[in-house]
């Protein structure tokens, strides 16, 4: 469950960069892969817990 309140929390950080740069004010451009990749990094653990492959969050590596 704060596998998913974090997956949301980075969809809206994703989408207010989105809308940072297309207004121009986006002032670190790589955050926005940095997001997406976090966005990746959630998605995959809840997928490998899904399957059983992956048991316990890893805590030491979240913002």
């Amino acid at each position: 469950e704060e596998l998913l309140q974090e997956l949301e929390g980075f969809k809206r950080e994703l989408l207010n960069l989105r809308v940072q740069w297309q207004a121009g004010e986006l002032k670190n451009s790589a955050q926005y892969g940095k997001t997406r990749r976090e966005i990746a990094r959630v998605k995959t653990i809840l997928r490998e817990m899904e399957l059983g492959i992956h048991k316990e969050p890893n805590k030491e590596k979240t913002k």
